[in-house]
């Protein structure tokens, strides 16, 4: 099973920006990185009109798409219940770490990404899985380390070093 490492915050602070920033980073150090992103609202990668999208609509229960670059595996939940994240890991490839967007609930490592700009309350408080907690401001967070937000290679050593046990060279 590998290594999984999460990223909370509300919605607006910079997840995502953040974990585009690390991926390359970590991977550089050989640290094979997959992804599972937590959406809150319906989405859909499919256009109406695609084959694809008409095979589902159809009724098809899966849906997979190939081609010589990459491949795809679209899943209708029909009235199932949304899968866990235990679930979703064991669907992956092999790795060695799966960076988790979402999914704030999780009993997961993670580091919290906080602007005070934003509005919103700290999670860490309520939260004994963050770890530590990325901030584009100087904050006490009661031991916990804070992170600077906008040093995406401090962020990425404090993984390696932490989560999957590598030290820059």
């Amino acid at each position: 099973m590998p290594k999984v490492f999460g990223f909370a915050g509300f919605s607006g602070v910079g997840k995502t920006t953040l974990i585009e920033q690390l991926i390359p980073l970590i991977t550089r150090e050989g640290v094979r990185t997959s992804v599972i992103k937590h959406a809150h609202h319906d989405f859909d990668i499919d256009r109406p009109g695609k084959d694809s999208y008409r095979h589902r609509e159809a009724g098809a229960y899966e849906v997979l798409i190939t081609a010589d670059r990459r491949w795809v595996l679209m899943h209708e939940l029909r009235d199932e219940p949304e899968p866990t994240l235990e679930e979703q890991l064991t669907r992956l490839s092999p790795c060695d770490l799966v960076i988790v967007e979402g999914f704030k609930r999780s009993l997961i490592p993670k580091i919290e990404v906080y602007r005070a700009a934003n509005g919103k309350p700290l999670l860490y408080p309520q939260d004994p899985n963050i770890i530590a907690v990325a901030s584009d401001e100087a904050m006490d967070c009661k031991g916990l380390p804070v992170l600077p937000l906008n040093d995406p290679p401090a962020i990425a050593q404090f993984i390696l070093a932490r989560i999957v046990g590598k030290t820059h060279d």
